[in-house]
């Protein structure tokens, strides 16, 4: 993993953090700035669904419930990915969470959380598990932020719920698997992530390698970084780590 370290270290503006866990030992592989706070952006989006799923599986909410008054983000890509929903005004709990995931759907999300109980609900109830975890309805607010090691459980959390309960955890996995965020040099289905970013931020959480062979579950940041528009350093070195990530994968 020293490799997936350097490379991350050879971004010189800003700062930047990785934390890694082995499903095939069971524990924390790698990190590097664990502790470092960043702005979600869209994978804040898998926060809410984690909470969702949880009251799922209290039994508080139902999958099967419907959420009504549906709008899709029409800069997102559920026409390509969802054409069949877009004249649909109403979806089940389990459909909307799957495509606020796929389709990073700033909308969907609003919604789901609208027939939850209202964000200051859905905040109370991930901070009990994750007090670093705030999420906002403006996915561009810098107060939509996190922790990187709490990311980092909260997807081992998802990972192992859906080994253990598939039924209550398939919305999000379905999401993350059907998500476009591809990276040339990995099999698109050998990485299940979240992407999520800003001017000058940049967020990646999730699955990399086979999905029933051992992954390795990751979450990366880098903050303070130069404007992406107009600067692709940061962006390349950090597609050359996952690379390199995936590497280890293979290897191990």
């Amino acid at each position: 993993m020293s490799k997936v370290i350097e490379k991350l270290k050879e971004i010189d503006v800003g700062e930047v953090g990785i934390t890694i866990f082995s499903t095939k030992e069971n524990k924390e592989n790698t990190s590097l700035n664990s502790e470092l706070k960043i702005p979600l952006a869209s994978a804040a989006k898998v926060a809410i669904a984690f909470c969702v799923a949880k009251w799922v599986e209290d039994d508080l909410v139902n999958w099967d419930a419907i959420v009504e008054g549906v709008s899709f983000n029409p800069e997102e890509d559920s026409k390509e990915l969802y054409p069949h929903l877009q004249n649909r005004q109403s979806l089940p709990l389990r459909e909307a969470v799957e495509v606020m995931i796929a389709c990073h759907d700033s909308y969907i999300a609003r919604c789901i959380v609208h027939f939850c109980g209202g964000w200051k609900k859905l905040n109370k109830s991930i901070q009990s598990y994750y007090p670093t975890i705030n999420v906002t309805e403006n996915p561009r607010d810098l107060e939509n932020k996190a922790q990187l090691n709490e990311m980092l459980d909260l997807m081992i959390r998802i990972y192992q719920g859906y080994k253990t309960h598939p039924l209550i955890w398939t919305p999000i996995i379905n999401g993350l698997v059907r998500q476009k965020g591809d990276i040339n040099q990995i099999p698109a289905h050998h990485l299940n992530h979240m992407t999520g970013g800003l001017d000058n931020v940049a967020v990646d959480i999730g699955i990399i390698g086979d999905f029933n062979e051992n992954p390795y579950i990751f979450a990366l940041g880098a903050i303070h970084l130069p404007n992406r528009l107009n600067s692709q350093d940061a962006d390349s070195k950090i597609i050359e780590a996952m690379e390199l990530l995936y590497d280890e994968y293979l290897k191990q």
